[in-house]
């Protein structure tokens, strides 16, 4: 008996259980699903004594319980819900950066996190280097006595490049730095960053989390009471906060986390060896492949490689761009994550605000394609690809 007392739910258990039901509300009901909670202020018992939700800015019961859930899922003390993923970024930056602060940020990086970090460059007057994080020597001479934050994705965004996460937060800790880890493309049921030693972990929880491509989020999970503090006074006074009806969406596509990035793994893995053998594909980029440069370390940090592949494909742009119109099942669309299976070119697409010149130094060519394989069948996902592939 004290041994299940002591025992931690798995990971399906709590993605499903965590802030659900009649026990962690106490509302009196016998519902099995939370409920709803649209109001915007509460009741206070007396004016000396405050009741926990006050204005739902600040805290409201759904958004609550899906903090606590996110919490929980990749291992952490503290859940912070945002309104985005690019929310999620700008309260980080703010709480975390002073004026004149350095910041060491992997080379490969979502161009939108790029763009803002930029932003904060301008009107702090930052310095910014962007580092090839897959080199630790590059990254432990990059330091300056005022670097204060190293922000990481990994896998990188669209390259799929892996760092260590452990050994870079040791870096960072060695000279007093912080470190953020964008963990969107795995989602915790792969990778959980500050168990590996990062001091904040971020999703744009649209992606993974949801799942189901019809609600906007964001989330930081962390273990310190001190930034928490200051992270959540800045997310209530800034006010990017999602809507309870938001938050109930991902709470709901949460619930299917675990099945949902096994299947995304495996129609991954064999899209990615369909496109390895084919003679008009250049190069794949998946960590999943025994021929990424990282795939050692992906087995060491990871226990998956979830849905994204990157594929450069024979013939340049035009090639690439005739291809992405021929298909008829994949989607042409930006974002990732979502049951559907979304293909799309990073150049034109989620990539376009670099110019030219930095997508060039950081690898991503104009005949790059980046897939979020869904959950459909995989025979019918490669069918797809091949009537495309036939058209050269």
């Amino acid at each position: 008996m004290s041994d299940n007392k002591k025992r931690v739910p798995g990971f399906a258990t709590r993605s499903i259980r965590t802030a659900e039901g009649t026990d962690f509300f106490m509302d009196n009901s016998t519902a099995v699903v939370s409920p709803l909670h649209l109001s915007t202020t509460y009741v206070w018992d007396k004016v000396t004594d405050p009741s926990f939700f006050q204005y739902s800015r600040s805290d409201n019961p759904t958004r609550f319980a899906l903090e606590c859930r996110y919490a929980a899922l990749e291992n952490t003390k503290y859940g912070l819900a945002f309104s985005s993923g690019m929310g999620a970024v700008t309260v980080l930056l703010f709480t975390l950066l002073n004026r004149g602060d350095h910041v060491l940020a992997f080379d490969d990086l979502y161009g939108g996190t790029k763009r803002l970090i930029g932003q904060f460059a301008e009107k702090l007057e930052l310095g910014v280097d962007y580092v090839d994080f897959t080199d630790l020597a590059r990254v432990k001479a990059a330091f300056k006595p005022n670097t204060q934050l190293l922000w990481i994705e990994t896998p990188s965004n669209p390259l799929l490049k892996v760092c260590d996460i452990a050994a870079i937060a040791q870096l960072a800790h060695n000279v007093g730095a912080l470190v953020v880890v964008d963990n969107t493309f795995m989602s915790p049921y792969f990778q959980n960053p500050v168990s590996l030693g990062a001091d904040f972990v971020m999703h744009s929880a649209t992606k993974y989390m949801s799942g189901h491509s019809d609600v906007v989020g964001g989330a930081v999970m962390l273990n310190n009471d001190e930034w928490y503090e200051k992270l959540k006074l800045n997310q209530n006074s800034m006010g990017v906060v999602p809507s309870p009806f938001d938050s109930y969406l991902i709470l709901r596509g949460l619930k299917t986390l675990a099945l949902r990035m096994a299947k995304h793994q495996s129609n991954a893995l064999a899209i990615a060896h369909y496109l390895q053998a084919h003679p008009m594909v250049e190069q794949v980029y998946y960590p999943g492949l025994d021929t990424h440069p990282q795939y050692a370390l992906s087995q060491k940090q990871s226990s998956g490689y979830s849905g994204m592949v990157s594929f450069e494909i024979k013939g340049g742009e035009p090639a690439a761009i005739a291809f992405l119109e021929r298909l008829k099942l994949f989607i042409l669309a930006e974002s990732l994550g979502g049951v559907e299976s979304l293909i799309e070119h990073p150049t034109r697409m989620t990539h376009a605000s670099m110019t030219p010149e930095e997508r060039k130094l950081a690898g991503i060519s104009d005949a790059l394609i980046r897939i979020s394989v869904g959950n459909e069948e995989a025979d019918d996902l490669i069918a797809d690809l091949e009537q495309a592939f036939e058209h050269f």
